[in-house]
């Protein structure tokens, strides 16, 4: 089952983007600027930064995630996002002999295919034992494990690739369950920075437009149409 804590963040993360958005266009001290920090201050520099395109300010903050009971399907996924350290359970040094899985819901909502992928795994789960009991390194024997293998991660991103990942990994084109934990990272982000992700997810919802062209979902116009207008 998928778990997900935010161990630590920038403090003020908020206040702290905004502060030095301004800083580029002002020529009064920091201390000062971290003075006007009100709450429609804060707002209004972030939408003006958000418009303007500049989001190197944003880099400034960081997010660090712990995450659990995920496949490495998903993992092959999330580590492509490159501005970002991950930590990984290694499958080369921990001797995963009893793994779980993770089951996508539509086969966990079919019982003759439910009944396929679990017999599977346990044919996987008995080959890889022997294995390792043959005396075969771990390294070696985990080429058996499947996707579906249950590892954990922790994840560190700054403001401006958390929001490229929420705007690609929370459409509804994403895959199902890095969808589930960019959903579930975006609330946790939310909670603590509410003003710099409030308009955090696809494009669809924050732009008015698709970026997945021909695979967009029909929900709002392309990006190529916009451009034609």
């Amino acid at each position: 089952m998928l778990k997900v804590n935010l161990l630590s963040y920038t403090p003020k993360a908020d206040v702290l983007v905004a502060a030095a958005g301004r800083l580029c266009y002002s020529s009064v001290g920091i201390e000062e600027i971290l003075e006007q920090t009100s709450e429609l201050q804060i707002q209004k520099r972030l939408t003006q930064l958000r418009e303007s395109g500049h989001e190197s300010p944003l880099e400034h903050v960081s997010f660090t995630f712990g995450i659990e009971g995920v496949s490495r399907a998903l993992t092959h996924q999330l580590v492509r996002h490159r501005i970002a350290s991950f930590s990984q359970q290694s499958q080369r040094y921990v001797k995963i002999e009893d793994f779980e899985t993770v089951i996508p819901p539509r086969i966990a909502n079919d019982p003759e295919n439910l009944k396929l992928f679990q017999a599977t795994t346990a044919q996987i789960r008995d080959a890889y034992q022997k294995l390792l009991a043959a005396g075969i390194p771990a390294e070696d024997a985990r080429y058996l494990l499947p996707n579906a293998c249950e590892s954990k991660i922790v994840v560190t991103m700054n403001a401006r690739s958390l929001l490229h990942f929420f705007e690609i990994r929370t459409c509804s084109r994403a895959q199902w369950e890095i969808r589930e934990l960019a959903e579930a990272m975006r609330r946790l982000v939310r909670e603590v920075a509410p003003i710099l992700f409030e308009l955090a997810g696809p494009t669809c919802e924050t732009m008015g437009y698709c970026r997945e062209g021909k695979l967009g979902c029909g929900k709002a116009v392309s990006l190529a149409e916009v451009v034609k207008k």
